[in-house]
This record gives C-alpha cells, sequence and structure tokens, in this order.
C-alpha cells in the first residue's frame, strides 16, 4: 500500500492541480477549468499530439507485422544456422539503453539521407516517418517476445490436426494458428503502441522540424517553466487511459460470461 500510494499520490495531485484557476501550476486558486480550455485552444499541442496518436498506430502495425514474423521464426523454424544470432539481434532493442539505440539510428538515417541524394537527387529529411521507423525498431523485440511465448505455449497437435484433416498450410494458420495467437498479437500491439506514445529519448535523436511529437513538445516546455497546461494534459491522459482500461474490463468481462454460459 505504501508503493502504491507513493505511485498514485503525485499522480493524483497533479491532476488536483490541473483544476487550480492560479496560473502557478502547484499553488492552488480555486476551481476553475481555464487550463482545460487553454488546452483546447492550444493548436501546436493538439497538433503534437494528433501526430504522436499516428506515429504510434502506425509503428505499433509494423512492428506487430515485423515482430510476428520473427516470433514465428523463433517459436516454429527450431534450430538453423544463425539462429542465434537472429535471435539477439531481434529482442537487442529490449537491453541497449535508448541513447545508444537513438544515436545509431540517427546515424543511419544520417547515411541514407546522403546516399539518397547523390544517387536520385532526393532529399530525404528526418520528420514523422524517421520517427515511425525508429519506434517500430522498438516495438518489434516487445512483439516479438510476446509472440514466441504464445507460439511455444500453444498444443501444435491442434494445427497437426487440422493438416491431417486436409487444410492447407495456409488455411491451418489462418483458421488455427492466427486465432490463438491473437491475443499475443493485440499485446504487442498495444505494449509498441504504448512505447511509441511515450518515448522522448529516440524520438528527440531521428525526428526533424517536422516529427515533434507530443512528448518531445512537453519535455522542450518543461525546460522552459511548467505551465498548468501540462496539468491538464495530464488529466487527460490519465482520464482516456482509465476510460479504455474500464472499456477492456467490460469487454473481457463479457467474454468470459459468454465463455461460462456456452460451458
Amino acid at each position: 500500500m505504501l508503493g502504491l500510494a507513493f505511485l498514485w499520490l503525485p499522480i493524483l495531485l497533479l491532476v488536483g492541480y490541473a483544476f487550480s484557476a492560479d496560473r502557478i501550476p502547484f499553488q492552488w486558486g480555486g476551481f476553475s477549468l481555464r487550463w482545460f480550455r487553454a488546452l483546447a485552444a492550444n493548436g501546436r499541442m493538439l497538433e503534437a499530439a494528433w501526430l504522436s496518436l499516428r506515429i504510434a498506430a502506425g509503428a505499433a502495425t509494423l512492428a506487430v507485422l515485423l515482430g510476428g514474423m520473427a516470433g514465428w521464426v523463433l517459436a516454429r523454424h527450431g534450430r538453423f544456422r544463425g539462429r542465434a544470432l537472429f535471435g539477439a539481434l531481434a529482442g537487442a532493442p529490449l537491453v541497449l539503453p535508448e541513447v545508444v539505440t537513438g544515436l545509431s539510428l540517427l546515424l543511419l538515417f544520417v547515411v541514407l539521407q546522403g546516399a539518397a541524394e547523390a544517387a536520385f537527387g532526393w532529399q530525404l529529411g528526418r520528420g514523422a516517418t524517421t520517427v515511425l521507423l525508429a519506434h517500430a525498431t522498438l516495438g518489434l523485440a516487445y512483439v516479438a517476445v510476446v509472440v514466441q511465448a504464445r507460439l511455444a505455449g500453444l498444443d501444435p497437435a491442434l494445427e497437426e490436426a487440422a493438416a491431417d484433416l486436409g487444410a492447407a498450410p495456409f488455411t491451418v494458420f489462418r483458421t488455427v494458428t492466427l486465432p490463438l495467437i491473437a491475443p499475443a498479437l493485440v499485446a504487442g500491439w498495444l505494449l509498441a503502441f504504448t512505447l511509441s506514445l511515450d518515448d522522448v529519448v529516440v524520438a528527440s535523436f531521428v525526428s526533424g522540424p517536422a516529427g515533434t511529437t507530443l512528448p518531445m513538445l512537453v519535455f522542450s516546455q518543461l525546460r522552459v517553466g511548467l505551465t498548468p497546461e501540462i496539468n491538464a494534459l495530464a488529466a487527460v491522459i490519465l482520464a482516456l487511459a482509465g476510460l479504455l482500461l474500464g472499456l477492456a474490463a467490460v469487454i473481457l468481462g463479457r467474454n468470459g460470461r459468454g465463455g461460462a454460459r456456452a460451458g
């Protein structure tokens, strides 16, 4: 309980001060919604939030595609030449410091930019696309681990039974394997989405003027000075997260009751 209180009391205090009318972020000046109205009128922050959501959704989708294939290879193809190296490279973003990952990706994009300009005359600037690719690289490792663990826990007899009944390999994957690993794919997508939405370090390395995400904007404003709008933003994010968690709990509860009645 002490640990939970240490975690949640500062968050609740931040949310409480979001409703203060005082201009000083941590000074109570009476109840007011002025900072929520100011947040709604802050075009720069809204644009950064929309960009962060688009990047996070795209990076999570790409991470699920690539990480799902990597997890499938590691779980179902046994021992093959270079398996240890492949697994180490796929999981490297899990253990590498974000500073190292961000710096290495920055160097890669700089080299690619120079090569594209020299070969095709195409100026490949850093921006939202490079941030998306960097975040997909990070999310790939998490998705691969989740999918590999899910596949390792499945009973191969289910797929073998479908194959014995005459189903083609793709049909077996589509009708048996994919529904069984769907929870792992959804969990991996949510992990990659959250990581992308929360990242500051890697995005700071690989982004350009047109790729300022919401965490980067908030961090840059904190250097100048905290404003009550940041408190309001924190309250909105916490409310949205709580709403999504509640919705997920309701859906899972209905599915559980439906399965129990069917049983």
